[in-house]
């Protein structure tokens, strides 16, 4: 078997809308697309035998062992490939199920899809997954277990944390989407204007002064002692001499902590001898210059989780622990403890693996233990100093038993330090009594405190302790997300996209858009270059200002990686036309309209499908749609659109001159086509469709008819408001047009607008685009046969593998087939070609350049232009 290519999809595809997280694998079965596996000696019995718990699988055969009886019957090895991928995964910790796989045109080779939790991790098992298959055809050890542990480690260097992960998963619960700003824990929830930041549990909303006195123990400790919060005596020292001194003034038994400590780090509890606090006092140091000395205070280590000044959660931490039964060595205790599965590696279960450090080793010391000692029965051994989760420790809720009086006190302890989240250590007997009572006192506020004790707590009530942080960052009335508009089609994305975007920016929103040539926000280029697919949509979701996206939306991005949004307000298709067959398994018409209409399956319920009903497959993306559906059309009569409107339905429709709204039988007209100058006087079909499509998007989207009439007045076709959209340069003696025109329907919409315009000779330059089929090629040319007088072929790029001189004999092919006496120059040089106009041109005579032929060309030819009026 041979992995010709893995694709990651993060969101809405052609495979599922619902589900964005897939890896798609092409895969190339080579001789076993001749050996399904019933005819392969013993496969079945050791697949069985390694993964047992493929018997869950339930496959076509809908009950548990399906799969298996898949394989026994036969089945070729790309669908075993997906259920082996999916199942170590889920071994693996991240539990995931959807898969498809499905033949390509080619014989042989597949494309494997399967879900995944982490992306690295999906990868690897895709590839992961076909080795263990090979493993197994050829009755080798599949080493499972080392790819588990693989695919565990990946899956904890890219997972979120438990306090991260639970706010996500909340967001998502709400409809919020959300977006990873880095590999880490900084996450933007929501869109453009209303996205708000966290990391780990630090909001935009968290106050840095206050995260900087949580942050100085001694500083925090002295701001609740003068707001009567009871706190342990102690001192803050940095010498010998000082210990010396704190050592009679606080006296044993005492704690040593880093003054800007975290997660226990540095931290020696009980320490009751002279010798036994230098060496506290010498490992605290190695994280902090200074060093909190404290009175010890007996009793249980209680957190308190304080979130929005609302005590939300409490729980009981208990340290990592064995428990002896007079046989067993520490050691043996610690391996059987971990055996428990509630225990796994890192984050992925309730509770962490214990592991033997420093701590452990000197808390075993302190007690004359090592590894090997025999604990005796009953006893309890804590094996470490602090009652973190990370480190081995358990928790056990205990919010319902918090007395009002320490209820009060906590939320006052956020406020007095200033903290949104803050998490307060309390040291005493019990929460339910007052600690003024019974003697108990705040050791620590935590800024960041970690969830999980509260989320996954080892006894107890499980608490939604995310549910709060939501309600703080998007209370009842402010929306997570901006209006997206997307728009995809064969031809007229980009005017389209630009023209959306003008009608919203004159209408006082900040837009942010994406095109063919790059990034806006505003009226600001900010990023250069073709930018449809999903990196650049999430660009424009990103940024803080935005108020209003319109994304262009190619083919090539949705095949490649999916949308980068997960729902938009209105989803546009202008139109489905042959272009980009044959390329990534897009054979037919049918194919291209299936990768379109993922934009339309984006469609939020209550949005909008806007589509061309002069398209039959555009019509077809409407009977499937999920969302409400608005058509439009140039031909007022066209069948779709009197059947539509007849239903009550919204379209709109070129009549009578007029762009014109049509809700059942009531008509509003916009405006007159020869006022929109885009329309060039009415002259240019596809331009009419364009703005028809940009017209009712923008009306459904509750733009007044004044106001969209105005902007279309004022949108004027030019290089600077539709770069390669039919651009025209008029020097003094002739014309030259650019356009971007790069299939046959495009060719065609140039031909109907050269037979308006006068000319004493036409002349097309073009080339073909090397990634297309002979037969899209060849058409090309024969449509510029029928609209130019003359023509010059430039081919100096968009090879894309072919050779140069192939692609030519393909353009004269379709050329002389037209007009076998057409004069044709080849001059592969753009340049050159540029000269060659410049320097022959008749007078009267009007040039198109067609394709994006010439690198640069609108700006080469605004040099020439300038030179001849002597700018």
């Amino acid at each position: 078997m041979n992995i010709l290519g893995i694709q990651v999809l993060r969101g809405p595809n052609i495979w599922s809308i619902k589900r964005k997280k897939l890896i798609q694998m092409r895969l190339d079965l080579e001789d076993l697309e001749q050996r399904p596996t019933n005819l392969i000696d013993g496969f079945g019995e050791r697949l069985k035998q390694a993964l047992p718990s493929l018997y869950s699988h339930r496959c076509s055969k809908e009950h548990a062992g399906g799969f298996f009886e898949r394989v026994q019957e036969g089945t070729w090895m790309g669908h075993v490939i997906e259920h082996i991928a999916l199942e170590i995964q889920t071994i693996a910790g991240m539990d995931t199920g959807f898969g498809r796989t499905r033949e390509t045109k080619t014989p042989g080779v597949y494309n494997v899809v399967f879900s995944y939790i982490e992306e690295k991790a999906g990868k690897y098992a895709a590839e992961a997954s076909v080795q263990i298959v090979e493993d197994l055809i050829n009755g080798d050890d599949c080493k499972l277990e080392d790819h588990i542990q693989k695919l565990r480690e990946l899956r904890e260097l890219e997972r979120l944390g438990p306090s991260t992960g639970s706010i996500v998963n909340e967001a998502i619960a709400r409809d919020i989407p959300w977006i990873r700003l880095n590999k880490s824990s900084l996450i933007q929830l929501g869109y453009g204007k209303n996205q708000v930041r966290f990391r780990a549990t630090m909001t935009e909303k968290t106050n840095s002064i206050a995260v900087d006195i949580a942050c100085n123990k001694d500083e925090t400790k002295r701001l609740l002692q003068d707001s009567a919060i009871p706190v342990a005596a102690g001192v803050t020292i940095s010498t010998e001499e000082e210990l010396h001194n704190a050592l009679k003034s606080v006296g044993f038994p005492l704690v040593f902590k880093p003054l800007d400590g975290n997660h226990g780090k540095g931290a020696s509890i009980n320490v009751k001898t002279d010798a036994a606090a230098l060496e506290a006092f010498e490992y605290a140091k190695q994280y902090s210059r200074k060093i909190i000395v404290e009175r010890f205070i007996t009793g249980y280590d209680f957190r308190v989780l304080v979130i929005d000044h609302q005590m939300v959660a409490a729980a009981l931490r208990v340290p990592a622990h064995v428990k002896g039964n007079g046989q067993l060595t520490v050691k043996e205790l610690i391996d059987q403890e971990n055996t428990d599965p509630r225990r796994g590696y890192g984050h992925e279960n309730v509770l962490t693996e214990i592991v033997v450090d420093r701590d452990t080793e000197d808390l075993l010391d302190k007690k004359g233990y090592t590894l090997d000692t025999v604990v005796p029965n009953g006893e309890i051994l804590y094996l470490k100093s602090t009652a973190n989760l990370s480190t081995g420790g358990t928790s056990i809720d205990v919010t319902d038993l918090v007395h009002p009086q320490n209820i009060f006190m906590s939320e006052r302890i956020s406020r007095i330090i200033g903290l949104d989240i803050c998490g307060i250590d309390i040291m005493a007997e019990n929460l339910t009594q007052p600690l003024t009572d019974n003697g108990g006192v705040v050791l620590e506020v935590n800024a960041a405190p970690g969830f999980r004790m509260h989320l996954a707590p080892s006894e107890g009530l499980p608490r939604n302790v995310a549910a709060p942080v939501i309600d703080m960052l998007y209370p009842p009335g402010k929306s997570a997300r901006i209006p997206i508009i997307a728009v995809t089609g064969t031809n007229g994305k980009t005017t389209t996209t630009r023209l959306i975007a003008h009608i919203v920016k004159s209408n006082g929103t900040r837009v942010g858009y994406t095109t063919s040539d790059g990034i806006y926000v505003q009226n600001t280029l900010l990023q250069k270059g073709d930018t449809t697919g999903p990196v650049s949509a999430e660009f424009i979701l990103r940024d803080p200002t935005v108020e209003f996206a319109v994304l262009e939306t190619a083919r090539g991005g949705i095949l490649r990686a999916g949308l980068g949004f997960n729902k938009c307000d209105i989803g546009i298709v202008t139109n489905i036309q042959e272009d980009h067959l044959g390329i990534a398994d897009i054979h037919s018409l049918e194919d291209l309209a299936r990768v379109k209409s993922v934009i339309v399956g984006a469609v939020k319920r209550s949005g909008w499908a806007v589509l061309n009903a002069n398209s039959k497959h555009c019509l077809k993306i409407a009977n499937d749609a999920d969302c409400q559906v608005a058509l439009f059309s140039t031909d007022e009569n066209n069948p779709a659109i009197i059947a539509h409107c007849k239903k009550g339905g919204t379209a709109a429709i070129y009549e009578n001159g007029y762009i014109t709204i049509k809700k059942g039988d009531w008509k509003i007209r916009v405006d007159k086509v020869t006022h929109v100058p885009l329309t060039f006087g009415g002259t240019v079909e596809f331009m009419i469709e364009n703005v028809l499509a940009a017209t009712l998007a923008t009306f459904l989207c509750g733009y007044k008819i004044e106001d969209i009439r105005m902007s279309l007045q004022t949108f004027i076709p030019s290089a600077a408001l539709t770069p390669g959209r039919m651009n025209i340069f008029k020097f003094k003696e002739f014309q030259i047009m650019v356009d971007f025109a790069h299939n046959p329907d495009g060719f065609n919409g140039i031909k109907d607008f050269l037979k308006t315009v006068e000319s004493t000779e036409h002349v097309g330059v073009f080339s073909g685009t090397g990634d297309r089929r002979d037969e899209d090629i060849k058409e090309t040319a024969r449509i510029a046969a029928m609209m130019f007088d003359k023509i010059i072929i430039c081919q100096e790029k968009y090879l894309r593998g072919r050779n140069q001189q192939d692609l030519i004999d393909i353009l004269l092919d379709g050329i002389y087939e037209i007009k076998p006496e057409m004069e044709v120059i080849i001059n592969n040089n753009g340049d050159d070609t540029l000269k060659y106009i410049m320097a022959t041109a008749k007078s009267g005579s009007f040039y198109t350049i067609l394709s994006n032929t010439i690198d640069n060309a609108i700006v080469k030819v605004t040099e020439y232009l300038d030179k001849e009026y002597g700018v």
